[in-house]
């Protein structure tokens, strides 16, 4: 039987106003789960709760409030196996795809705790004599947050971490592919740890609410900041919106990536890491790589052993513990890689392992080279299986073509010369590089944030809290001043 969830207002579980509910339906198209389908009613008393909740929340001792989050990353680490299963029925995730998920976002719990007592504030030098005066940082109020599917843990406790940890209030819009697994799943965990009511409200929706629901979120005026993780088209949208009300918006969006594979590369090596950032979750990240960008010198050989690797990788069922290629997050999302693929083919391209036709949700690891400009997968985010090997003759030539995007988000430079990496990566226009490695990594106590139509803002550690709270300059005057009148 699919499970049964409503949507959580003020502390407790209530169906939507209208009644109404939709379907939660996993890769395979099978309904997993039948959750509430909110309306604008439903938003309102969402927000009206999070507005109630928020002064004493953020009045909480900061001993108290870090309590919570070190209660809750426990909690999630005691469920990695049930949220392996969750994650394998509504969104395809492998098990150690879900298992990374699970101790990721325990460490955002964490490092969400321990900024909760962090240094918030400057002293400044005071103009007048015998003032003190302060920079301090306070919570903004109610946050609205857009958590996305495809790392579904992961993204749904970040997209509230910071903000609670802040001192504000949320309403947590989780997507529709994966209602629990980024949404209730998060709130649940935080509850269990001891979460005031009301300070975390989530509002369930049917996909084709979904533009209502987050213009009536986003533009209520209690709401005082945004954060979204998407695609970059719904971020564009969100900012718009956001930026229409006045208010802050923190974007996270696509990323067209790639790994520079430079001529003194240890090829090994750099099949292995480009094979774990192009392929890890079927390449459904927004850090995925969809570019190997490989020296010329090495190109020969890379690509063959890269596409046999590719080749070999197990896929299929997302339960089995040894898959690594699992199931898109719907048929319609393979389909549309398949038709990246060929029109890549159509316009030249070489298919070296992988292509062909999807099979309901799976699409097959694929390689691809001689990708020309004109085709659709040169500047689209493939978000599935799929990546284009290139040969460049320099460093210049890598640099311009890791830089030939809007989606800046991160790059990873393979090389055995830090300094000729780092000399690379300092000309690299994205938010993220890593020297010595592949484009895939996260950790929550570092800035995490792209460039250009990658997003706005950064999540993570005390950048976070900075963009989730406001700075406000206070004086202390230690005597009494003298006016000219």
């Amino acid at each position: 039987m699919p499970v049964t969830r409503e949507l959580l207002i003020g502390g407790k579980d209530m169906p939507a106003a209208s009644g109404r509910t939709t379907a939660d339906t996993g890769p395979s198209g099978e309904v997993y789960a039948t959750v509430a389908a909110a309306g604008p009613e439903d938003v309102a008393r969402a927000v009206a709760a999070a507005d109630a909740a928020f002064p004493a929340w953020a009045a909480v001792s900061p001993f108290a409030r870090r309590a919570v989050f070190l209660d809750a990353a426990d909690l999630l680490d005691g469920r990695a196996d049930r949220v392996a299963r969750l994650m394998a029925e509504e969104t395809g995730g492998t098990r150690p795809w879900a298992l990374f998920n699970v101790a990721l976002a325990a460490h955002i719990l964490r490092e969400a705790g321990a900024a909760v007592t962090a240094p918030r504030g400057d002293v400044l030098s005071a103009q007048e004599e015998g003032v003190l005066g302060m920079a301090v940082r306070e919570p903004m109020g109610v946050v609205a947050a857009f958590a996305p599917w495809n790392a579904p843990v992961i993204l749904g406790v970040r997209a509230v971490a910071a903000p609670l940890a802040a001192g504000n209030a949320v309403v947590l819009k989780p997507s529709e592919d994966a209602p629990l697994a980024c949404g209730l799943l998060v709130a649940d965990v935080l509850r269990e740890a001891g979460l005031p009511d009301g300070v975390l409200n989530v509002v369930t929706n049917a996909p084709e609410d979904a533009a209502g629901i987050a213009e009536a979120l986003i533009s209520d005026p209690r709401v005082r900041a945004v954060n979204f993780t998407g695609s970059t088209e719904v971020g564009r949208a969100v900012g718009t919106r956001a930026a229409a009300h006045l208010k802050p918006a923190l974007l996270e969006l696509g990323g067209k990536n790639s790994v520079v594979v430079l001529a003194d590369a240890d090829v090994g090596h750099a099949v292995d890491a480009a094979a774990f950032g192009v392929f890890l979750n079927s390449g459904q990240i927004c850090m995925s790589a969809d570019r190997v960008l490989v020296h010329e010198s090495l190109a020969g050989e890379f690509s063959e052993r890269f596409a046999a690797k590719a080749a070999g990788l197990p896929a299929g069922d997302p339960r089995q513990p040894g898959t690594v290629v699992g199931p898109l997050i719907s048929a319609a999302a393979a389909q549309r890689v398949a038709g990246l693929v060929a029109d890549a083919v159509a316009g030249g391209a070489t298919v070296l392992a992988g292509g062909g036709a999807a099979e309901g949700a799976l699409y097959p690891a694929t390689v691809l080279t001689g990708v020309g400009e004109a085709s659709d997968l040169y500047r689209a985010e493939s978000f599935g299986p799929v990546c284009a090997v290139t040969a460049f003759a320099d460093d210049d030539a890598a640099v311009s073509l890791a830089n030939d995007t809007e989606n800046g988000l991160t790059c990873g430079i393979i090389t055995e010369n830090a300094t000729h990496g780092l000399a690379v990566a300092r000309r690299v226009r994205t938010g993220i590089v890593h020297v010595g490695d592949q484009s895939v990594a996260d950790e929550p106590q570092a800035p995490f944030g792209g460039v250009g139509a990658s997003g706005h803002g950064r999540f993570g550690g005390r950048w976070g809290i900075e963009a989730f709270s406001c700075t406000r300059w206070l004086t202390v005057a230690t005597r009494h001043a003298a006016y000219p009148f």
